[in-house]
């Protein structure tokens, strides 16, 4: 399996409103194990960065205005994730971010099923826990001390240690199959007539156990709910028919 696992940083928090991506990072995974190959490229963003987010990752107007814009590695960016699942935490941030970039040049976008969200695999593992990357990174023990400030290639390494441990481990197979498909199970009703017994079982109740539980159901009335059952215990015949549920 080869996925890439991707974080960008931005000028600020919304594309909508004309932000843009100031570095891409991601790392290239086959079968749970980094390959060695990777991408990561500072852009110039045409445009500020919000204050906001210069305290978040620390990167500068002044270091990436001589940085190529988007369209100068587009296609080499498309040719490195071309045919691999992505893997990204919060990943409809990024993609939000990446899809406006590849519109303003008439790429095709990238789709939804194209992606895993770390975020989401994480609020499902860990409904009550801190789901932020270093949350998870404090939660599986591995090490962020190098994290001082975002920056896209560093968090797509600690993401992917961070993914193989939501999966399960370098075995994700043991967790991530689903209890339908390691269990199935044929139920079959069958009807079995069941005949009297060659001898019958000895009596459990003692004569006085018998009469004090008479006149104990004598004084709860005549709505009494035992009246009823005991008189369906007389008319009972020797046979009955039971339904037994098989599980093969």
């Amino acid at each position: 399996m080869r996925y890439i696992v991707l974080d960008t940083e931005t000028t600020g928090l919304s594309h909508e409103n004309g932000d843009r991506i100031i570095e891409i990072g991601g790392i290239e995974v086959l079968n749970h194990v980094a390959t060695g190959r990777y991408f990561h490229e500072y852009l110039n963003p045409e445009r500020d960065v919000h204050p906001d987010a210069l305290r978040v990752h620390g990167i500068t107007n002044e270091f990436l205005a001589s940085k190529p814009v988007f369209a100068a590695v587009a296609q080499k960016f498309l040719e490195f994730i071309e045919g691999a699942l992505l893997v990204i935490h919060n990943a409809a941030f990024d993609i939000g971010f990446l899809n406006a970039e590849l519109r303003r040049l008439n790429y095709p976008p990238i789709l939804e099923e194209q992606v895993i969200d770390t975020l989401a695999l994480a609020r499902r593992r860990h409904p009550m826990g801190q789901n932020s990357l270093d949350g998870l990174c404090r939660r599986y023990s591995i090490d962020n001390s190098k994290r001082t400030k975002h920056g896209a290639l560093l968090d797509a390494e600690l993401l992917a240690e961070v993914y193989v441990e939501l999966i399960g481990g370098r075995q994700p197979h043991l967790t991530l199959v689903t209890a339908e498909e390691v269990t199935r199970e044929v139920r079959v009703v069958q009807t079995v007539t069941l005949g009297p017994r060659p001898r019958p079982l000895a009596p459990r109740l003692s004569n006085e156990e018998r009469l004090a539980h008479s006149a104990f159901v004598r004084e709860l009335g005549s709505e009494a709910i035992w009246l009823s059952f005991l008189e369906t215990m007389d008319s009972r015949t020797p046979q009955a028919v039971a339904e037994i549920e098989v599980v093969a």
